[in-house]
């Protein structure tokens, strides 16, 4: 999907076929959105990560469609899925695996914990206790995972889809910092409008459409696709506003500790997936505009005093993308 184009000794760009990447992401979307309806850009937002080998936290009210999304993802893709019910009694090695003589063999034998697929979907991740949430910080981060000494890596591509009830928080215990880090995207899902929730009680009358849809990408085209997403261009200055924004979040008054260096490298992936989706082979300001929210509220904790006069970190970074300077044209 990427090949050379003329060079300078100072300029050296990879043009990128942007249309297989265009059309790959559409397929995927439009069989997504058979189960998820009026949700175009939470789910065009799960599809960036996806480009970008980005794991996702889903968080919103029971109800919303949070597990159908992650479902809808796994059943389109050509790869091996597995499903994490979190309880409290979970421990970790319930999510890694664990080592078990073996009788015949007189050895010990490592059986693989769900976590080892291609796609993951961790459903209710905060109810875990964080003992068991630090198992998947290796995974997600280092894509591998150590069980008595031994390493083993995870699969080819390997994406974790988390899910959460922001609301409920009897029985549940709050992610840390350091594994929400690891999240390259939050998404909302957010009620239905009513047309759309007419629409699904419809289309749920007789049989859920979860059970429908069918695969529509092989694994090989999902890994050829997250590939070339990374030879879209970014242009200095560009790179310049993505840390001029990040920054912004760390002087912030209202903000404890800002966004990440990871959250930085989030906001250029991210962007480089969505111009590619948009058909350009380059990414634009609008780009980091749209992807800033997604890719940096999450990040941010927000000071004792913010808290107490209920400043909202969404309105944070709102105001950062209002205020920090477009880059303008450079003349070369």
């Amino acid at each position: 999907m990427a090949v050379p184009v003329s060079t300078t000794q100072t300029d050296y760009r990879v043009r990128v076929q942007v249309e297989p990447l265009r059309e790959l992401a559409q397929r995927v979307s439009t069989n997504v959105e058979r189960v998820i309806l009026g949700k175009h850009r939470e789910v065009e937002l799960a599809l960036i990560a996806l480009l970008c080998q980005g794991h996702i936290l889903i968080e919103d009210v029971p109800g919303t469609g949070k597990t159908m999304l992650a479902r809808a993802v796994a059943k389109s893709l050509g790869c091996t899925f597995r499903r994490i019910q979190f309880t409290p009694d979970m421990l970790p090695t319930d999510v890694t695996g664990t080592s078990i003589f073996n009788q015949q063999t007189r050895e010990f034998e490592f059986r693989p914990g769900p976590i080892i697929a291609q796609i993951v979907l961790t459903d209710e991740i905060n109810r875990a206790t964080p003992k068991t949430q630090s198992a998947l910080l290796e995974a997600m981060e280092e894509r591998q995972v150590t069980v008595d000494g031994v390493t083993y890596a995870m699969p080819q591509p390997f994406l974790v889809l988390a899910t959460q009830n922001p609301i409920e928080y009897e029985g549940t215990f709050p992610l840390p910092e350091a594994q929400l880090d690891r999240f390259m995207m939050r998404i909302h899902l957010g009620y239905p409008a009513a047309q759309q929730e007419v629409q699904m009680l419809e289309a749920q009358q007789r049989v859920h459409p979860i059970e429908q849809i069918t695969q529509v990408i092989s694994a090989q085209e999902l890994l050829t696709a997250q590939h070339a997403v990374k030879e879209i261009y970014v242009d200095q200055l560009i790179k310049e506003y993505i840390v001029a924004v990040v920054e912004a979040t760390r002087r912030h008054p209202d903000v404890y500790l800002g966004a990440s260096p990871r959250g930085s490298l989030a906001l250029l992936k991210t962007s480089q997936a969505k111009a590619a989706m948009r058909g350009r082979d380059f990414v634009a300001p609008d780009d980091i505009k749209e992807l800033a929210d997604p890719t940096l509220v999450h990040r941010i904790i927000l000071s004792p005093a913010a808290r107490l006069k209920n400043v909202d970190a969404r309105a944070i970074v709102n105001e950062i993308v209002n205020s920090v300077p477009v880059p303008g044209a450079r003349v070369r």
